[in-house]
C-alpha cells in the first residue's frame, strides 16, 4: 500500500456494486517497543479484517504524548482508510482484537501503548454508546489525527464537525513531524 493511494479499479468496482460498503478511518498509534514495526503489523492485520478492504494509509508521523496524564516516549501515528461492510461496533471489536494481539494494556487513561487503534469515522455514522462514540470525540482536536487524516482525504467532512481542514489551525501548537517513508 503506497502513501495516500486512495483508489483502484478493483475497489471502485467493489464499491459501485456493493452499496453497503462504508469508508472507515482508523487512527493508529504506538509509543512502546518497536513502534514502527507495530504500525506495520497493525496495517497488515487491518488488511485481513473480514468484509473489509484496506484502501490507503497515510505517512507515519511522530508526536508527543497528548492528554491529561499522558507520558512516555514519543508516538508514531498514522491513519488508514478501510472500506468495510462491518457495522461500527463489529469493526471496533476487530480493532480491539488486533490491539490485544499486540499486547495492548489499559492501566489508566492516556497510558503508553504498544498499539492504539481508534475508529475515527465510519461513513456518516453518528453514534454514542458506552463502548463507542462516532465521530471520535477528539479527532478534531489532535494534530496527530488531523494531519494524516487530511493527507488521505483533504476535503473530508465529519458529521457535526463539518470540513475537518477547518479544525487544523486549532492544533497548530501541537508539535508533529511527518517521517520519511
Amino acid at each position: 500500500m503506497t502513501d495516500c493511494q486512495l483508489d483502484s479499479p478493483a475497489s471502485r468496482q467493489a464499491s459501485a456494486s456493493t452499496p453497503d460498503w462504508q469508508p472507515a478511518y482508523i487512527g493508529l498509534g504506538a509509543n512502546l517497543g518497536d513502534a514502527r514495526a507495530a504500525l506495520a503489523s497493525a496495517l497488515a492485520a487491518l488488511a485481513q479484517i473480514p468484509s473489509s478492504t484496506l484502501h490507503a494509509t497515510s505517512a507515519v508521523y511522530r508526536s508527543a504524548p497528548q492528554g491529561e496524564g499522558a507520558s512516555g516516549p514519543e508516538y508514531l501515528n498514522a491513519v488508514a482508510l478501510l472500506h468495510t461492510r462491518l457495522a461500527p461496533l463489529a469493526l471496533l471489536h476487530a480493532l480491539q482484537a488486533i490491539e490485544q494481539a499486540h499486547g495492548r494494556q489499559r492501566p489508566y487513561p492516556n497510558a503508553p501503548r504498544t498499539l492504539d487503534l481508534d475508529l475515527l469515522l465510519h461513513g456518516q455514522a453518528v453514534l454514542t454508546t458506552p463502548e463507542l462514540t462516532l465521530p471520535h470525540p477528539r479527532l478534531h482536536l489532535r494534530a496527530f489525527v488531523l494531519q494524516p487524516l487530511l493527507a488521505l482525504s483533504p476535503d473530508l467532512q465529519a458529521p457535526g464537525l463539518g470540513r475537518l481542514a477547518a479544525w487544523l489551525a486549532a492544533t497548530a501548537d501541537q508539535p508533529i513531524e511527518k517521517l520519511a517513508t
